[in-house]
């Protein structure tokens, strides 16, 4: 069986990301054909940590990587793969959506940009959202009426072009609740969570004990909040983060240890040191990858109530939003070890979507 994936990009940066990474390596292990085509070709080919393969990859088809609507002739790399089985992963471009609906793909929704304009669930007065999308709920999000437009009209497509896809895979209850909301719901629509790949469990730690932020710097993740639950614990540790973005010189200057992104051998050293991972999400997280990593490399996961968290958290949660609780759960979280992730194994994962696999190939 060969299964063609179709991605933004191909990087080790984000849990969507190597969660990609993860499957089609554990396709090619277990001797099925897995090609990549991406719209950018963001790190080199194999990188540090994963098995090489012996043919071009990936493949580079500009306009994968698309955020509008943008035309793509898929036609000569289908021509030429001749898969049996197409899967799309982190493409947001409506064009694209849409050819792969009619083309019977499989697609997995990884966030919240094919049901939500805004910032993920998440409202502009600081808020839950709790409401499918519509234009008059929707509104209330954004200030620039002419950018609302274009936006809703980019997530409408999107949506319509779930709903006439063959199958929906995504990560946690939470996602495929809220797809239900959105109209896409039924048989169509499989939770299958992801496992942790790339990660050494039994790497040094490349510096002193710290607690530990894993993501990317901007708002909706909630690292203002990372950091004052920090501070407020007065635990003696540092504050680290593995990764980057807008709001790096801001969290530097709280006193954090920025180190940009890391490709999966030095993330696993610093993960290695961690004695706590805080994970405060703003936005409702449709899984929590980082999280799932850190547990899994024993490290304790200090995090509040977002979206399909506790799906897969073991221990206590915080109420969304409460730093005060964040900080004390904090202070008891560097004494101890994780308690295991409640999730499946990589081989019970790659068996449910393998059959997957076979039902549509069939």
């Amino acid at each position: 069986m060969r299964v063609l994936h179709l991605t933004d990009r191909v990087t080790s940066r984000g849990g969507a990301h190597r969660h990609l990474l993860g499957v089609v390596e554990s396709l090619r292990e277990m001797g099925y054909d897995a090609p990549i085509a991406a719209g950018v070709r963001s790190v080199v080919w194999p990188i540090a940590g994963y098995k090489p393969y012996d043919r071009p990859d990936p493949q580079v088809v500009p306009g994968l990587e698309a955020r509008e609507a943008v035309a793509v002739d898929l036609g000569p790399l289908v021509e030429r793969v001749r898969p049996d089985v197409i899967h799309v992963h982190t493409v947001v471009n409506p064009a694209v959506l849409e050819w792969a609906a009619e083309a019977g793909a499989i697609i997995t929704v990884q966030d919240h940009r094919y049901f939500c304009p805004g910032r993920g669930k998440w409202t502009r007065d600081g808020a839950v959202c709790r409401d499918a999308m519509s234009p008059s709920v929707c509104a209330s999000c954004f200030d620039e009426g002419g950018y609302y437009d274009d936006i809703l009209g980019l997530t409408t497509r999107r949506l319509e072009a779930l709903q006439k896809m063959r199958a929906v895979v995504v990560l946690s209850q939470y996602m495929k609740d809220e797809l239900a909301a959105a109209g896409v719901g039924g048989a169509r629509v499989h939770v299958i969570p992801p496992f942790v790949h790339g990660l050494d469990t039994h790497a040094t730690p490349d510096g002193p004990p710290c607690v530990l932020v894993v993501g990317r710097l901007v708002e909706h993740k909630g690292i203002a909040d990372a950091v004052d639950a920090w501070r407020r614990s007065k635990v003696d540790l540092p504050l680290v983060v593995a990764g980057t973005g807008p709001l790096r010189e801001e969290m530097e200057a709280k006193g954090a240890e920025v180190l940009g992104w890391l490709d999966p051998p030095a993330l696993s050293r610093v993960y290695a040191r961690a004695r706590a991972l805080l994970l405060t999400p703003r936005w409702q997280e449709p899984f929590g990858i980082a999280g799932l990593e850190a547990a899994t490399m024993g490290v304790p996961v200090v995090a509040w109530e977002s979206g399909g968290i506790r799906e897969w958290h073991s221990g206590p949660l915080a109420a969304w939003g409460d730093v005060e609780s964040l900080a004390e759960m904090l202070r008891e979280a560097v004494k101890g070890r994780a308690m295991p992730p409640r999730v499946p194994s990589r081989e019970e994962v790659m068996a449910r979507l393998l059959a997957l696999y076979r039902d549509l190939s069939g």
